[in-house]
């Protein structure tokens, strides 16, 4: 979504005794991934923990043929060693960028027609790439004008919803909003069970009929994760990504060093979803970037882990470093293009699961693309995931080290620095390296 007004996010520790439950309801120490698991299984895929994630445009796809220009990479995609791509909402919207919904049945999008949805999506799964819908739930543009002159009624077309589908916050006569508003359209009252039922059709249509397998639920604030709970457990999508963003803890201009505040608000979000679903780690963006600037001290919190959502509960978190609205032309909370290699030195090796962004991937020339694709094959050959262990070696000003599962090790930063002569050197570039045994 765009219009992320202010700094990111921050946290209090996690709630003691989540290990007690977490093993019995996703499996987080079973490791076993079954090549012919059932699609309708929605927690194969966290228990893998092998994701690897393309975003897969930006905030100006919309100008040209993106379905099409989407199609001819697929194979590079898939090559690569992504296995799933976010795709941009896929329905009508009254902005092209396609935040602004409204028609959610029609296929014809700014960045393409049905049918050119339909063949990159058959070309995916050709190549062994799920397909993953922005789903765009938290506000709809309404057709027509109803209560107090808002355009908060849905005449005329499917799923036609009146004002009690709206939230009373946003000018509707539906029930007060179960999370943060979104300023200036209708936000979509999911307390009413019609628009719950009309939901869930819909995303089953998405899953059953157009062919996406994996969703990214935008503006995760905005309602509540039960709902999210119920969307779930109800269409079965392999793999979901809340997007729960706010501001991480600042004084002044300064981030702070201690980020727990906010990585427990992302880890409540979580559980509100019965940890049905993953969230993006803006703790670890907002973290990252700053580290990477001369303060990689920032990179070990005071118990020794990783900062971020990473550091609590890895499987669960998707590391990131832009977007289309951190980065792209909207740049709300860019990461230092100058350092973006040493970020993505970072993620590609470390627990999580990591998303390579469009413009990074394809825009910033072939060496980029190739050193990426690199640390994505050396992850692979050691078989990090989601939960590999972290040991951390170094964090101070100029450098960060660690070791990551048994046979990794990696540095980013100015400082000096190698592993002892068991290792041997993998990649490395500027302000990086990366060793394997």
């Amino acid at each position: 979504m765009s219009l992320r007004l202010g700094r990111p996010y921050l946290l209090q520790p996690r709630r003691q005794g989540f290990h007690k439950f977490l093993p019995s309801i996703m499996g987080d120490h079973d490791n076993v991934f079954d090549e012919n698991y059932e699609q309708t299984d929605t927690g194969a895929v966290i228990r893998n923990g092998r994701e690897i994630l393309f975003q897969a445009f930006n905030w100006e796809s919309h100008k040209c043929d993106w379905s099409g220009n989407l199609e001819c990479k697929v194979h590079d995609i898939a090559k690569s060693g992504f296995t799933s791509a976010w795709l941009p909402p896929p329905t009508h919207s009254i902005a092209p960028q396609g935040y602004l919904p409204q028609n959610l049945y029609s296929l014809n999008s700014s960045y393409g027609s049905e049918d050119m949805l339909k063949a990159l999506l058959l070309k995916m799964k050709q190549c062994k790439v799920r397909a993953m819908a922005d789903i765009v739930i938290n506000h709809r543009v309404g057709t027509v004008v109803g209560h107090g002159g808002m355009h908060n009624r849905f005449d005329g077309i499917l799923l036609p919803w009146d004002e009690h589908a709206v939230t009373s916050c946003s000018g509707g006569l539906g029930n007060r909003s179960t999370g943060d508003n979104f300023h200036g359209v209708p936000n979509i009252d999911h307390t009413q069970p019609f628009v719950r039922r009309d939901i869930i059709a819909w995303l089953k249509w998405l899953r059953s009929s157009v062919g996406f397998q994996d969703f990214r639920f935008d503006f995760a604030r905005g309602f509540s994760a039960k709902f999210v709970k119920e969307y779930i457990e109800a269409a079965k999508p392999m793999f979901s990504i809340g997007e729960y963003w706010d501001s991480c803890n600042y004084n002044g201009h300064d981030l702070d060093y201690n980020q727990d505040g906010h990585r427990q608000r992302i880890i409540n979000w979580i559980d509100g979803t019965g940890q049905l679903s993953a969230a993006f780690d803006f703790t670890t963006k907002g973290v990252l970037q700053e580290a990477v600037k001369g303060q990689l001290w920032r990179l070990c919190d005071c118990r020794g882990k990783p900062p971020g959502v990473m550091g609590w509960w890895p499987s669960r978190a998707v590391t990131f470093l832009d977007n289309h609205d951190t980065g792209s032309t909207q740049a709300h909370w860019p990461f230092p293009a100058n350092h973006i290699m040493e970020g993505y030195a970072y993620i590609l090796t470390h627990p999580g699961i990591p998303t390579v962004f469009y413009d990074h991937f394809y825009d910033w020339g072939d060496s980029v693309h190739d050193e990426i694709v690199k640390l994505i094959d050396i992850r692979k050959h050691q078989d990090i995931n989601s939960r590999s262990s972290v040991k951390i070696l170094e964090a101070r000003s100029d450098l960060y080290s660690a070791i990551i599962g048994e046979n990794l090790c990696m540095k980013i930063g100015d400082g000096s620095w190698c592993p002892g002569t068991e290792w041997t050197l993998a990649t490395y570039g500027c302000r990086y390296a990366v060793w394997q045994k």
